[in-house]
């Protein structure tokens, strides 16, 4: 796609683009934000350096891209802003999401991307990667893509009662009640994405409990599998964060990795999800 407004640079032939030339602190208008959810779509990740974003700002901007997600029942939140996730990280709080992940996808309606803000960032390390799930549905052979077809898997929030970080996965009560509100999902293990049309593989390491109707044993190796196929290089981009960076992708076809190494240094992030829909 040709870019009028923005200045886009790719930062790899698969994944992941900067955006330069725009203030995310300001109103962008309608034409200006076409192009960078247009870029979301070809690259489905993007980012942009140097922004200074108050909280009405970042919300002004992830709500241009669809309703904001309720509160996440875990992570901390601005009291002034609850729906803006607070992630930080010290030596007392060690990082978590070392790990492949789509986020939330144990909601019904598993959030359409996320908007990261770096508030706090360390002088070395703390970068995250991200790796387009088209490009790892695209690399399996015909008779896998069609062992696939049909098959769904269930995702459950119940990874975060291991937590150490969380007030209310330490508190047995809470817990439980959390596991209440948020009962494991089912959604196809391949989904179409709702706006390109394409095929892109739907499970994750975290949240993919196992595959309906398997044995556990079968289940196991092939969710094995296919997650191992998300840390191929080939699929992926890695972002080095900087003071001021905001990250925004696709959750629908994406998943991330959060690298630990800067531990026990500080890090603060503050990220809005964006609503959804039910994975088809």
């Amino acid at each position: 796609m040709k870019y009028d407004l923005i200045h886009v640079r790719p930062l790899g032939p698969v994944i992941g683009a900067e955006i330069h030339g725009v203030d995310l602190s300001k109103p962008l208008g309608e034409a200006t934000f076409k192009e960078i959810e247009a870029a979301l779509h070809e690259y489905l990740v993007i980012f942009f350096r140097d922004q200074t974003l108050d909280p009405e700002s970042h919300m002004r901007f992830a709500g241009q891209f669809g309703d904001l997600e309720p509160p996440h029942p875990f992570f901390p939140k601005l009291e002034s802003h609850p729906q803006i996730s607070v992630l930080e990280n010290d030596e007392a709080r060690p990082p978590e999401t070392n790990i492949w992940h789509t986020d939330v996808t144990w909601r019904d309606k598993p959030p359409l991307g996320s908007v990261l803000y770096g508030v706090d960032i360390p002088e070395i390390g703390g970068d995250t990667l991200w790796a387009n799930m088209y490009a790892v549905y695209d690399s399996l052979s015909e008779q896998e893509k069609e062992r696939l077809e049909g098959l769904r898997a269930v995702h459950s929030i119940e990874v975060f009662g291991a937590s150490g970080n969380y007030e209310n996965a330490k508190d047995d009560g809470a817990l439980s009640e959390i596991l209440k509100q948020y009962p494991p999902r089912s959604h196809p293990v391949v989904r179409t994405h709702p706006v390109t049309g394409a095929k892109c593989l739907f499970v994750n390491a975290t949240f993919t409990q196992y595959i309906e109707g398997m044995e556990r044993q079968e289940s196991d190796a092939l969710l094995g599998y296919l997650c191992d196929k998300v840390k191929t290089p080939e699929f992926q981009v890695r972002f080095n964060w900087t003071k001021g960076a905001v990250a925004v992708w696709d959750n629908r076809a994406t998943q991330h990795y959060a690298v630990a190494d800067y531990w026990p240094n500080y890090r603060r992030m503050q990220r809005i999800t964006i609503s959804g829909d039910v994975p088809q």
